[in-house]
């Protein structure tokens, strides 16, 4: 836009305004307010940039006004940074105002009108900088505005350039990117290409905001889903989870709201109609459909089909379960490098490890010995007695030792007697433990402050001693890495440090709340520091947990899960 003097034809503003604001689609004002901008720019070019000069144009008739103003301030008036001085071009004492205006109050301000000026080469260009730079502004705040709330839908756009692997896409009232880990695999693009990209994220930045577009998300497949099934897109359906591994196969969890209504007959549609609709434009990517359930067992069994699942043993604080096939399923559990299992890992939020019936069956026994030899040994009891304790369920002498009585005594060939004969041997066999424990710490020279420390057992307090932890101080002291051992760089290589407590398996939060602890027993820190447990929720309503769109479908980081070496069986598509 060229700006070529204040003396314009006042209607030639207006229309300059008219025109920028429809070609970038911007407000009118906003353009007006740049062109003031710029004129006060030139205007200060020429008279000097000390003084205070404002341009207002009439956005109805066009008529500019061009002023100098000059604002009373205090006798004592001191600049608030350090950089601001006193500006005798735009500021008057108050005492050197009353002498010329009787009147004169701080905060009052004079306006002398200018007479209007020809914009020169230097002022002209500088007009055409600022009027530009607000224009581009206007544009990505527009930008912003309407593509902020788009998050989570599909988008058609054109291929404008691939740089690096990423590929950036003109969505008509701006620009998107498809980075190269965001496109399906083997996928090729060429400049002017129509493609169909879901937008998963829009973020501000200062060169303009920045649509992300992908291609691999879940979100992609879901909103296919949505397009091709109308129950889907109607509600009656519900799509609660879906992973990818973008290219080669994924898993989608579906929910009905209607009893009549099969979600995954629906979305597979007549003969496959539906489901090969969305599979063609994820360029021949497998798809399986699954049943969603709210039991957690049942749905780590959808999730891993099309292998069978003997038994699921779940342990909820670790977030882990353990799932057992038969022996010919594992390869098609596991699937090619994983991916079968690393799917349904991500599809259930849950970390699965599989293991075959043999290996479990293996494992039952060697656990079933062991815990008879402990028994035997710990309440000199023959063979027969220690197996049926470890039969009914007794895997430690804790636990025989602190039970209920009448657990014992309920056990098919006990009675009361031997109930309490057992459980009499079972303290006596802790208390010489505990004792023999206690020695070997006073032994290696554990403070006794040490066993104070909420968290601390005397198992642990020998293993602190034999790593060099024997006083309060020493277990403060310590990071959580040296308590659960970790990973440090060795000459180049990534080298395993056993921790002080690592055979005792402690969770991360464990291991800090433990040093927490030592650190309030040694008076580093108050216990009013130590985090808080948060409350429980209370529900109304035992139903359905709430379904967050974001969380499932946000880009997944599992873990590798366990590859096998015996091959894959091909899965079948849904």
């Amino acid at each position: 836009m060229a700006v070529t003097g204040i003396s314009a034809n006042r209607l030639e503003l207006l229309q300059i305004a008219d025109a920028v604001a429809r070609e970038k689609l911007i407000d009118r004002e906003i353009v007006i307010e740049a062109i003031e901008e710029a004129i006060q720019k030139g205007a200060k070019s020429r008279y000097g940039a000390h003084h205070d000069i404002r341009a207002k144009i009439d956005p109805k008739t066009g008529e500019l006004a061009l002023t100098r103003h000059v604002t009373i301030v205090a006798d004592d008036w001191q600049p608030e940074d350090e950089l601001e001085e006193f500006n005798d071009s735009a500021m008057v004492r108050l005492k050197d105002a009353l002498k010329r205006d009787p009147e004169a109050e701080v905060g009052k301000e004079y306006v002398e009108e200018l007479p209007p000026f020809e914009f020169g080469r230097v002022q002209t260009q500088m007009a055409r900088q600022v009027v530009t730079g607000k224009v581009r502004e206007a544009e990505r705040a527009n930008q912003y505005e309407e593509f902020k709330d788009r998050v989570g839908e599909i988008v058609n756009g054109t291929v404008k350039r691939v740089e690096y692997g990423n590929t950036i896409v003109d969505l008509g009232r701006g620009e998107g990117v498809m980075r190269r880990d965001q496109s399906i695999p083997r996928e090729v693009f060429n400049i002017g290409d129509r493609v169909r990209t879901y937008i998963y994220d829009v973020r501000p930045e200062a060169k303009g905001p920045q649509v992300m577009l992908s291609r691999a998300h879940p979100g992609f497949m879901a909103k296919l889903f949505a397009q091709e099934v109308p129950e889907v897109y109607d509600g009656v359906i519900e799509i609660r989870a879906a992973a990818r591994d973008a290219g080669s196969r994924a898993k989608m969890a579906v929910l009905s709201n209607d009893s009549s209504i099969d979600p995954v007959g629906a979305c597979v549609g007549m003969r496959g109609s539906r489901v090969q609709a969305v599979v063609a434009e994820l360029q021949g990517e497998k798809i399986d459909i699954i049943q969603w359930n709210n039991d957690e067992p049942t749905f780590i069994v959808n999730a891993l089909a099309p292998a069978e699942v003997s038994k699921v043993v779940l342990d909820e604080e670790a977030g882990r379960v353990e799932v057992v096939v038969p022996d010919e399923q594992l390869s098609l559990a596991i699937g090619r490098r994983g991916q079968n299992v690393r799917l349904a890992s991500q599809l259930t939020g849950w970390q699965i490890d599989i293991i075959t019936e043999a290996q479990d069956s293996e494992r039952r026994q060697r656990e079933f010995s062991e815990r008879t030899t402990l028994f035997q040994e710990a309440l000199d009891v023959d063979e027969v007695i220690a197996q049926l304790l470890v039969t009914e369920g007794f895997a430690t002498v804790e636990d025989l030792a602190y039970v209920e009585s009448y657990e014992i005594s309920d056990i098919e060939g006990f009675d009361e007697e031997t109930a309490e004969e057992l459980q009499a041997r079972a303290r006596d066999f802790l208390d010489r433990q505990a004792a023999e424990l206690d020695a070997k710490r006073k032994a290696l020279g554990v403070e006794d402050g040490v066993l104070e420390v909420p968290g601390v057992t005397l198992a642990m307090a020998v293993a602190l001693g034999e790593g060099g932890v024997k006083t309060v101080e020493d277990l403060a002291d310590l990071a959580t890495d040296e308590v659960r051992g970790g990973y440090e760089m060795q000459n180049g290589e990534r080298v395993k440090v056993a921790g002080v407590l690592e055979t005792f398996n402690l969770s991360q939060e464990d291991a800090e709340m433990l040093i927490l602890q030592a650190r309030v027993a040694a008076g580093w820190i108050d216990a009013s520091e130590l985090p808080q447990p948060e409350p429980e929720p209370e529900y109304e309503d035992e139903g359905e947990e709430a379904f967050d769109a974001e969380s499932v479908f946000a880009p997944q980081d599992a873990a590798e899960a366990e590859t096998a070496d015996e091959g894959d069986l091909e899965p079948s598509q849904a």
